[in-house]
C-alpha cells in the first residue's frame, strides 16, 4: 500500500495567508507541500483557514482547485490546538494567539489525535502545514 492510499481522504491543509494573496500562490503552495509530503492532491480531506479568512474569495478559489471549500477554524478551536504547533512566529502568536496559523489549523480539522506531517512552509503571502487524521478504521 502506497502512501496517497495510507493518507486518503486523511490529509488536512492548513492555510494562512495575508489579504493581498492570490489564490495562484496559495494553490502552488499546497501543491508544494503535498509534493513534500509525498502525496498528490486525491490525499486531501480539507483546507482549513481561520474563521474569519474561510470566505476570502483567493482561499475558496484555490481549495475549490483540489474539489474542496475552505473549512473555517475559530479562534478557540485554534488555541486548543496550539500546544501541538511546532512551529512559533512572534507575529502570529500576537495576532492569532498561536504559534502557527497553518499549523494550528490543520491540527484542529483533522482532530485531536492528529499530527502534523510537514510543518509550516510558506511562500511570499502564504504558509501551509500538513496534517494527518489518525486513521478510525481499523484493518481487516
Amino acid at each position: 500500500m502506497g502512501l496517497d492510499e495510507v493518507m486518503t481522504d486523511r490529509l488536512v491543509a492548513g492555510i494562512g495567508f495575508r489579504r493581498s494573496t492570490g489564490p495562484d500562490e496559495i494553490a502552488a503552495l499546497i501543491t508544494r507541500a503535498l509534493k513534500q509530503a509525498g502525496v498528490d492532491g486525491t490525499a486531501l480531506a480539507a483546507v482549513a483557514t481561520a474563521a474569519d479568512r474561510a470566505g476570502e474569495p483567493a482561499i475558496a478559489a484555490a481549495a475549490a482547485g483540489f474539489g474542496l471549500a475552505p473549512c473555517p477554524v475559530g479562534p478557540d478551536a485554534l488555541a486548543a490546538s496550539d500546544a501541538r504547533v511546532v512551529t512559533r512566529s512572534a507575529r502570529i502568536e500576537n495576532l492569532r494567539g498561536v504559534g502557527s496559523l497553518a499549523e494550528a489549523a490543520a491540527l484542529a480539522v483533522a482532530g485531536p489525535d492528529s499530527s502534523l506531517v510537514l510543518p509550516r512552509i510558506a511562500s511570499g503571502g502564504a504558509t501551509c502545514a500538513l496534517a494527518l487524521r489518525p486513521n478510525t478504521n481499523p484493518a481487516p
